[in-house]
């Protein structure tokens, strides 16, 4: 409550949505409103020390009363078997909290930021983002191995998504029978309640949720759109006014499509300032009209003198990691508490002595050492302290005691971000209205953020000098872990595999880096793979479906088919290639993906010789989705070519997994090899997800190579990775399924379309200076159509939904299909989906706007039993 009014007071009342739950809700959460495709709302907790400045004590205790809570429900055994993950990076502190009030488990939060020389443990994306977001980085590599329950932080539990699907995927690496999942609040609707529950039956393991407080929010009809349209007011209102001082604004930037950029935390500047609540009025029950922004100096300045900026040095331990990013003991824990009593010293040392209101103000990520400094020092100070910390979220701010942003600080990055530069921002800093604002903010970053760009004129420091008298930086050493002792690799990796001695292709047409597991049986039957993969038990890699053998009547389709699209296929091809000279490189190094792209890989080859008379090497490597590259393969790329000419080579792109995948596995590749210049971007046939910018079409059609599995993949099958078979120094494996050259139609494959070529060449030569020219930016409109489908068919996992004619396919061919989705007045691209649909009993269901020809559903929860005495799969 600010004054007796509650902080979400201006937004309910304007949106008409209600809070639910819990009495203590309104205490715990504020609303604000953020532009956002899915939720023009903003749930902002008073107690996270993230958005709004909090006691340092009332903030750790939150966090450290759940841990308490945990350790209660797990048990003094369990919770020393247990690791607490946080989730970055609105969360790491609080986790960190979490596991202090456990007491006996180590701590790891993800993070944004690669570290060279440390190798991830794994990572995952958050559902709203087009690139993976997160990453894993213990410095012991077992921190996460073991059956001890792991417990997952996140300040709010609200549909579930990111949570479960975090689980899901640290599950398939690192099985174990308990999670634990702790929230502050806990703001799932009645329909994502029982999931749950659902999830853990699913995965075989027991799934508890500790929350501080439950409730939900209340949405009238239209809200959306009414929240689109708000903030879009507000903007126009925002850019009427320029008398914002440097830094502080009360509106929200310009909308992102406007200003050429496609994520969040990437914004250009913008200082305009809201003058007023509503731009035309206040709504009927309004509780008042927002203020201007202060557009002055701080109350205890004078003039426009900006504050007095000073460093203080904290003496941090040697050797103390500066949070949980690479792990975080309860050895680590004690040697914190018995320092910060004298850090604390140093910092109350510091401040003016006629300081009354103080600010801890932390860093992104590094939220738990400014926080226990910042309960440290308000034990010891003469000083009203409080706490909060800078983020990368642009919110839209205004300056009404019902709201719970008053104002906003902006200031480019600086810590040298991985993605690129863009806008930060640190919230309710200023004063605002009867808020009195700071007389000092201690700024506590860690030293790789301690760059020229922090301490510029438009830097974080001198903004926060316009708005109090006194700043202090205190810099934490950011801990970087010893180098593990790797034993020396074997000298020499092995050349790669060529035909006839291994695949159908000619020897010179591609090399293949794996190695051949021809004689061991890893077929399964397609129903008993599905139950092992969903119920967490095997991976995909670990073994191999039973080759499908079309029919006849199948045979015919592909035949027809690759005559109808042969000259299609042929044209994109030539488009792609072209691209590929022109912008990557004139000699390019083609590495396909196993297999889907190798037909792809050759094609190209091909093309490059008719076309430019070139030979170009061309290899074939695995790629695992959850397993990330082969990366001896990438050692022996690496070692044989300049990895700056190498070009990934794919089929098509779906909903862009393996696009993320590839981007992921080559940026942990180089920081654990110190090897550059892999560009991970894949150059596809054809991009109907609009995941790539190197691609022949972004029109979803019938490639026929997908068809088939092995029989036109040169008779190898898909890639296989399993511990006891491929050793830390082995390539990936595959089989050569010699028994099926009487089926083979891998060349003729190649040979029909390469037929094609001079007849496309005019066509190729038009279409590749269109798209050379033209705005190729990806999308993702793909990655968000399935997001959706996955939620409107309550199948709850992205993994489960397969776009686009290519993948719909394989659903068929190699999985447990539920169903298909088609685009109303598909045609004869669908002839072979609709053949294999009828075969194995699964119904085929007409959608409109559909972004893709079609979808295929992998079946969701899949046990044998969901399949009918035939084998065929059955609607539920």
């Amino acid at each position: 409550m600010n004054n007796g009014v509650w902080s979400g007071t201006w937004v309910a009342e304007r949106l008409g949505l209600e809070l639910v739950g819990d009495t203590k809700l309104t205490d715990l959460l504020g609303l604000a409103l953020r532009r956002n495709p899915k939720r023009a709302h903003l749930l902002v907790s008073n107690v996270l020390g993230k958005h709004v400045p909090q006691a340092p004590s009332v903030v750790y205790g939150y966090g450290f009363a759940l841990g308490r809570r945990v350790r209660e429900l797990l048990g003094t055994e369990e919770s020393r078997a247990a690791v607490v993950l946080g989730y970055a990076e609105t969360a790491t502190g609080l986790g960190h909290s979490v596991a202090d009030g456990i007491g006996l488990a180590p701590y790891l939060h993800s993070t944004r930021r690669a570290v060279a020389g440390v190798a991830t443990a794994g990572g995952f994306e958050e559902a709203h983002s087009h690139a993976t977001s997160h990453l894993l980085l213990p410095e012991d590599p077992q921190l996460l191995v073991g059956d001890g329950p792991l417990v997952l932080v996140d300040d709010e539990f609200s549909t579930g998504n990111t949570v479960l699907n975090t689980i899901r995927d640290l599950h398939d690496r690192y099985p174990r029978g308990r999670y634990v999942v702790v929230a502050l609040v806990d703001m799932r609707s009645a329909a994502d309640s029982g999931r749950l529950e659902d999830f853990a039956r699913e995965i075989g393991a027991r799934v508890d949720l500790v929350a501080a407080a439950s409730g939900t929010v209340r949405l009238p009809e239209g809200v959306l759109e009414k929240g689109q349209e708000l903030v879009a007011r507000y903007e126009t209102a925002g850019s009427r006014s320029s008398d914002a001082p440097s830094g502080l604004v009360a509106q929200f930037p310009a909308p992102l499509k406007d200003r050429g950029v496609d994520g969040e935390g990437d914004l250009s500047a913008g200082a305009d300032l809201t003058v007023e609540a509503d731009p035309t009025r206040n709504p009927p029950g309004a509780r008042g009209t927002a203020r201007p922004a202060p557009t002055g100096p701080h109350p205890t300045t004078t003039g426009t003198t900006p504050g007095r900026i000073d460093r203080v040095d904290l003496c941090w331990p040697r050797g103390l990691p500066d949070g949980g990013r690479h792990g975080f003991t309860p050895a680590h824990r004690a040697r914190l508490e018995n320092a910060l009593p004298a850090m604390a010293a140093r910092l109350a040392e510091s401040l003016p002595a006629e300081a009354r209101r103080v600010l801890i103000l932390g860093f992104e990520e590094l939220m738990y050492a400014p926080l226990r400094l910042a309960r440290e020092l308000e034990q010891v100070a003469d000083a009203e302290v409080r706490y909060s910390t800078t983020t990368r979220s642009p919110v839209l701010a205004v300056d009404d005691p019902g709201y719970a942003i008053r104002n906003r600080i902006v200031f480019p990055a600086h810590d040298t971000p991985p993605d690129g530069p863009g806008e930060r921002y640190a919230y309710n800093v200023a004063a605002s209205g009867s808020a009195p604002g700071f007389d000092a903010v201690v700024a506590v970053v860690d030293s790789t953020a301690d760059t020229p760009e922090l301490h510029a004129p438009d830097g974080l420091l001198a903004q926060l000098a316009a708005h109090a008298p006194q700043i202090l930086l205190a810099v934490v050493p950011s801990y970087v872990p010893e180098p593990l002792y790797v034993p020396e690799r074997p000298p020499m990796l092995p050349e790669p595999l060529r035909g006839p001695a291994f695949s159908s292709y000619p020897p010179d047409e591609v090399g293949w880096l794996l190695q051949d597991l021809s004689d061991v049986t890893l077929e399964a039957p397609t129903e008993e793979r599905e139950e092992a993969i969903q119920s967490g038990g095997a991976h995909y890699a670990e073994s191999l479906p039973v080759e499908y053998q079309p029919s006849e009547q199948y045979q015919e389709l592909f035949q027809a088919a690759l005559e109808t699209s042969a000259t299609r296929i042929a044209q994109a091809v030539g488009a792609v290639t072209e691209i590929v000279l022109a912008e990557r490189s004139p000699r390019p190094v083609l590495v396909s993906l196993a297999r889907a792209g190798t037909p792809v890989g050759v094609l190209m080859r091909r093309w490059a010789q008719f076309r430019h008379g070139v030979e170009l090497p061309h290899y074939a490597v695995s790629i695992v989705r959850g397993r990330g590259i082969d990366v001896n393969a990438l050692r022996w790329l690496a070692a044989h070519h300049d990895p700056a000419d190498v070009v990934f080579v794919d089929g098509w792109t779906g909903k862009g997994a393996i696009t993320r995948e590839l981007t992921q596995a080559v940026r942990e590749f180089e920081a654990a090899e110190g090897v550059t210049g892999f560009d991970p971007e894949i150059a596809v046939l054809a991009d109907p997800g609009s995941c790539v910018r190197t691609y022949g079409t972004r029109a979803d059609f019938l490639i026929p190579s997908a068809c088939l599995n092995s029989t036109v993949s040169g008779l190898i099958s898909r890639t296989v990775l399993r511990s006891d078979l491929v050793g830390p120094h082995d390539f990936h494996g595959a089989k050569f399924y010699r028994e099926l050259a009487g089926a083979d139609v891998s060349v003729d494959f190649l040979d029909a379309v390469a037929a094609r070529f001079p007849e496309v060449t005019d066509a190729v030569d038009a279409q590749a200076k269109e798209l050379l020219s033209g705005d190729r930016t990806p999308t993702w409109e793909g990655w968000a159509a399935v997001e959706r489908i996955s939620e409107e068919y309550g199948i709850h996992d992205v993994n489960l939904v397969k776009p686009g004619v290519g993948e719909t396919t394989r659903v068929l061919l190699r999985r447990v299909p539920w169903k298909i989705l088609a685009r109303a007045g598909a045609g004869a691209d669908l002839d072979h989906v609709r053949l294999l649909a009828e075969q194995r009993g699964v119904p085929v269901e007409e959608v409109d706007e559909l972004p893709y020809t079609c979808v295929g559903l992998i079946h969701p929860r899949f046990t044998r039993g969901a399949t009918g005495a035939d084998g065929k799969a059955v609607a539920v």
